[in-house]
């Protein structure tokens, strides 16, 4: 029986590079999607659900982005939830992740392609150590998602029947630890009535973050008690993280204290609740507790600010990532203070990275601005919403105000291809699409200009 994993003399007449397969693979999972959401047995009506729109929530899920312009909870069956459900975890682990886990339990050997394609997936600087990060990414997702559908399963068995508890509570783990947003309450409602609610607001923080921090960082925490150390990487994300979340925090209960519309209504206690949350699900997580299209346009712009952002590298969510986002506050401080080195937590920084996380930042935003302005003439909808909308699909955040469910035919493909340009980031597909990387055998002369 040959291997699930593709090996190298498999890919040898296609000459396919790991980023190649990654790009192609993805796409095969979503056109897999698309086909089994078209069939008749995927929709509560019998009928098939029109190409785009399966393309698109197919898309949606294997993107782990949660944007959808039909409702997954009425809409789909069982049979439809279960294969976005699915499709979120193919496409929140990668589907790189999910094929090493059939080749580990037929005990199938890993070769040197299958270990470059992990890499790259990974977004690892080297091969050492990857097989046995893949083992615990799956151990730890899986073991996260089982307790958490655990207790979401106790807490909505006071809501509904105890087998529909237990179907909504897997659902639900696997969506928010996915950083992917769907849910099955109905009419776009997603966790709203449970605004105040401790146990699901927790429960899926918990998730959102577990899931958004990185499985190496996970890793590094989990090893903690024997090691006791962190790695520059965990340090920069958690403290990265974690200031995001607070200044979120501050700044939604501030601008939303007494809109009626969100805030408002709810006790203190209610608005600690939902003030947190709404900071922690920018994070790439898509679920909300209040009604996004009712917060202030200050707040809605904040929190395009904080999905551009999005969450860590080797997790399941988008975004430029906090790293991205530390070094060019670090090469600014740096800047301001008349230095040449970046130096994070007594640790300077190679200038390759500040060049990588420049191309980043630049890249993403081009992309974002051109799609909000093609879409601002296909769509005849406020510039903030377009850009919200924009911005949640290439962070694969999955909040929407609303717009989503109104797109054009050409709006629905232009948020597709940024989903997918997201999920798999924008390095990722220039080098899959450009030419292939080489040495430079020579310099230039160096230049002079004036800057500023």
């Amino acid at each position: 029986m040959a291997s699930p994993l593709p090996k190298i003399n498999d890919f040898r007449f296609l000459k396919l590079s790991p980023p190649q397969i990654l790009v192609l693979g993805f796409a095969a999972v979503i056109l897999t999607g698309t086909l089994l959401l078209m069939l008749p047995v995927s929709s509560a009506s019998g009928e098939s659900l029109k190409f785009i729109d399966a393309l698109f929530t197919a898309t949606s899920a294997t993107c782990v982005t949660g944007l959808v312009v039909v409702d997954t909870g009425t809409y789909f069956t069982v049979f439809g939830q279960i294969v976005i459900m699915v499709l979120i975890q193919v496409g929140g682990l990668g589907f790189m992740t999910m094929a090493t886990l059939f080749a580990l339990v037929l005990k199938r050997r890993i070769s040197l392609r299958d270990r470059l394609i992990l890499q790259e997936a990974m977004n690892q600087s080297s091969m050492e150590g990857i097989v046995r990060l893949i083992r615990k990414v799956l151990i730890y997702s899986l073991v996260i998602e089982a307790a958490a559908a655990a207790l979401f399963a106790l807490r909505w068995a006071y809501d509904m029947p105890f087998g529909r508890a237990v179907y909504f509570g897997v659902f639900h783990a696997v969506s928010l630890f996915n950083n992917a947003g769907f849910d099955l309450f109905g009419e776009y409602r997603s966790l709203t009535g449970y605004v105040s609610d401790p146990v699901v607001n927790l429960v899926a923080m918990f998730l959102i973050v577990s899931g958004g921090i990185g499985f190496i960082v996970m890793s590094d925490l989990v090893d903690y008690r024997r090691t006791r150390r962190l790695s520059l990487h965990s340090k920069v994300v958690l403290s990265m993280t974690a200031a995001l979340i607070v200044i979120g925090t501050v700044v939604i209960f501030v601008f939303e204290f007494t809109n009626t519309r969100t805030l408002g209504p709810l006790n203190f206690g209610g608005k600690i609740w939902a003030a947190f949350f709404q900071s922690v699900t920018p994070r790439t997580a898509g679920a909300n507790t209040v009604d996004i299209a009712g917060l202030r346009q200050a707040s809605q712009f904040f929190i395009v600010i904080l999905m551009f952002i999005g969450a860590s590298p080797g997790s399941t969510g988008g975004g430029i990532k906090t790293t991205t986002f530390t070094l060019m506050i670090g090469a600014v401080i740096s800047m301001l203070r008349g230095r040449e080195d970046i130096v994070l937590f007594r640790y300077r920084l190679a200038q390759e990275r500040v060049f990588k996380a420049l191309t980043i930042t630049l890249l993403a935003l081009l992309l974002i601005v051109s799609v909000s302005m093609v879409l601002s003439t296909t769509e005849d909808r406020a510039f903030l919403m377009i850009l919200f909308e924009t911005t949640s699909a290439f962070a694969t955040v999955g909040l929407s105000m609303g717009l989503t469910p109104e797109l054009s035919q050409v709006g629905k493909i232009l948020i597709c291809l940024t989903m997918f340009a997201g999920r798999l980031g924008l390095l990722t597909l220039a080098y899959a699409i450009g030419p292939k990387k080489g040495k430079q055998l020579y310099k230039y002369p160096e230049g002079k200009m004036i800057i500023g």
